[in-house]
């Protein structure tokens, strides 16, 4: 047995109703529930780099990515690369993930801090999602976990001729609004403040020094599109013309 996880089961306790309701969301029996505890354990609850789910959230972005690419690369082979670049980015942007994650009930599973309720309005169970894949990967292997993404995530719970046909980028629905409309449109950040091992933005939307709205996230990118999605809004701006 590795040195992780003997670590994890030091940390975590078995569970047997837990390895019940993980098999009938993902399909199949865990074979080490020490690495899904950990995918299930946000910061708030865990302060530890060894006892929440933060590592577990990059390696699953990264394995998430590669098979969305394949998936799209063989699901589109006439589409150029800005497009299979731009579709991967819709499907795994926090929003859907976090969409997603709620589908799967996943939002159930996860320890957290209930008492912080900005936590339920934020993207902790679409990062639990990349976490929990993460899991999947140490304890199946990659062909199972390339399994679980299709299967599961991608073709049970992603629309993804829907998505092809959603404009999700809305930072510049907001900006192309404002060029038509002659507005000047001001992004500006507010705050960066700490959430256990990682930052947190604030950042403001302004036109004509007026706030129109504030959104969060944990880059300025992922922040700047809250903020806009949440100025679109407020303006009453179709996000799909």
């Amino acid at each position: 047995m590795s040195r992780l996880t003997d670590t994890l089961q030091s940390l975590f306790k078995p569970s047997e109703p837990l390895t019940a309701q993980l098999e009938q969301i993902l399909g199949f029996r865990p074979k080490h529930l020490a690495y899904y505890q950990l995918a299930l354990a946000h910061s708030s609850h865990g302060q530890t780099v060894q006892a929440n789910n933060e590592r577990l959230e990059y390696l699953g972005d990264a394995i998430l990515g590669a098979v969305v690419a394949e998936y799209l690369f063989k699901k589109y082979p006439n589409e150029a690369e800005g497009f299979l670049t731009e579709m991967r980015s819709r499907m795994v942007r926090r929003e859907s993930l976090n969409e997603v994650s709620l589908k799967m009930g996943l939002n159930k599973l996860l320890v957290f801090n209930h008492a912080d309720k900005s936590l339920n309005r934020s993207h902790i169970f679409g990062n639990a999602l990349e976490a929990l894949v993460g899991a999947i990967y140490l304890d199946q292997g990659y062909t199972k976990t390339r399994s679980f993404i299709v299967r599961l995530l991608i073709r049970s719970y992603m629309d993804v001729e829907q998505i092809e046909t959603t404009d999700t980028n809305y930072k510049n629905q907001l900006l192309n609004w404002a060029q038509r409309n002659h507005q000047e449109i001001e992004f500006i950040v507010m705050d960066d403040n700490r959430e256990g091992a990682r930052k947190v933005f604030t950042i403001g939307v302004f036109a004509k020094d007026k706030q129109i709205a504030m959104g969060t996230g944990y880059s300025k990118k992922a922040a700047g599109q809250d903020a806009a999605h949440k100025a679109l809004l407020a303006l009453g701006i179709d996000q799909h013309d």
